[in-house]
């Protein structure tokens, strides 16, 4: 038996659908449990190119039953199209992929809440991605969620027509319109009779497996820095982004997690508010020209920054990360000077990510090291020996800086664009 846990040591964005997909040749199953489709995951491969949200990015392994739990919040229309557009490419998910019924339900309000409640906020909106993600997180845990249960129960209509009296409610207050019950329940009467065939209580497939020594991967969404407790918060996701997160959103206990793979981006980027500290502001400079990304979940252009080592080592303490995948290190070629942020010094002093608010961590002095860059083209590197010398370097200098080995190295976005040490 084994389980491995593939998170991003970041704010999420690192390349981690990659990982999960390269990493899924040896799964037996591979499984989200947290977060929603406010995650996005860009996979190339022999199939086709896949920006994924629900589905695991390991589905493409053909041996591999993909697994969604209880602690992932789900749009159904979201899900309903990526398992249509998967079979249509010849993934092929039909008897091996399955849907805990526990999961809770991105409901309509949920969505035009979370519109309402940034706009409401105005200068103090925290940037998400409308999704509906806090607000259905919100109602999960005060008792108002709606899940795939409720229709088996029959309590879905009950349900329904209670939130929906307190939503409207809401809803009209910030300048919305009321939803119809009708229309609501219409809708997602109709999902609920499609998604029939991939629902299934997974406690215990995932207990068998545990007890047979089957190979589990888990997929995190989003990344370290945006969790609920530990990420800059309130400029957070809604959910727990940390390995610890499986064990409720998927039942499996903490001791059976004998792996955890932190990638991370040779640079920096996020989405939304919140500080960045090594954050690029210069959007003329070739820097930033060269990181400049679109996220694929939102389509935002994602800030970009220089590698703040200070982050991806306090991932690696919270997580007990055992190994790094480095990814889009070939981004960094051409460059002359490549900046890395080593530590924070707060009134002069050392500070550590752990001792600062999001408000501090805004305003801490960075304490760089510049490194010299390459000017060769690595994309098509395949071994560690193929890299420049100052390429070598880097990595080896975040392996001394975070005392973990990195595994694997990125030199671009295809499966095989991957460096197996």
């Amino acid at each position: 038996m084994s389980v491995t846990a593939v998170i991003g040591s970041q704010w999420g964005d690192e390349g981690k659908g990659k990982v999960v997909d390269f990493l899924a040749e040896s799964a037996d199953y591979v499984a989200r449990f947290n977060g929603g489709n406010n995650a996005g995951h860009t996979v190339i491969n022999e199939f086709g190119t896949f920006k994924i949200h629900l589905v695991p990015s390991g589905i493409f392994a053909q041996k591999a039953t993909g697994l969604i739990g209880g602690g992932v919040v789900i749009d159904p229309a979201v899900l309903l199209d990526e398992i249509e557009s998967l079979n249509k490419a010849g993934v092929g998910l039909d008897g091996r992929f399955w849907v805990s019924p526990r999961s809770h339900l991105i409901m309509p309000y949920h969505k035009i809440l979370d519109g309402l409640y940034e706009e409401a906020k105005g200068a103090g909106a925290t940037g998400t991605t409308r999704r509906g993600i806090g607000p259905v997180f919100a109602d999960k845990v005060s008792y108002n969620g709606i899940r795939w249960t409720d229709f088996a129960s029959g309590m879905f209509e009950s349900r329904l027509k209670v939130q929906l009296e307190l939503k409207n409610k809401i809803i009209i207050a910030l300048g919305g319109d009321a939803l119809s019950f009708d229309e609501v329940r219409a809708t997602y009467r109709g999902y609920y009779e499609r998604m029939k065939p991939y629902l299934r209580e997974l406690f215990p497939l995932v207990q068998e497996g545990l007890k047979t020594d089957k190979h589990f991967l888990l997929e995190q969404a989003m990344g370290t820095f945006l969790d609920t407790d530990w990420g800059t918060y309130p400029f957070v996701t809604a959910s727990t982004t940390i390995p610890s997160a499986a064990s409720a959103g998927l039942g499996i206990p903490p001791r059976y997690l004998t792996r955890v793979v932190g990638v991370t981006k040779a640079y920096t980027t996020r989405v939304g508010g919140g500080p960045l500290p090594t954050e690029i502001h210069d959007t003329s400079s070739q820097v930033y020209q060269k990181f400049g990304e679109t996220a694929a979940t939102t389509g935002r252009t994602r800030r970009v920054g220089w590698l703040d080592l200070e982050i991806v080592k306090t991932a690696v303490a919270l997580s007990g990360v055992t190994e790094l995948c480095l990814t889009k290190l070939d981004v960094l070629s051409g460059l002359d000077d490549i900046q890395v942020c080593t530590g924070y010094k707060s009134n002069g002093q050392p500070v550590s990510y752990a001792e600062l608010d999001s408000y501090a961590l805004d305003k801490v002095e960075l304490q760089y090291q510049t490194v010299k860059g390459w000017s060769e083209d690595i994309s098509a590197a395949r071994s560690f020996e193929d890299l420049p010398q100052r390429a070598r370097e880097y990595v080896q200098m975040i392996e001394s800086a975070t005392g973990v080995p990195v595994k694997w190295i990125g030199v671009g976005p295809e499966r095989d664009a991957t460096i197996r040490r």
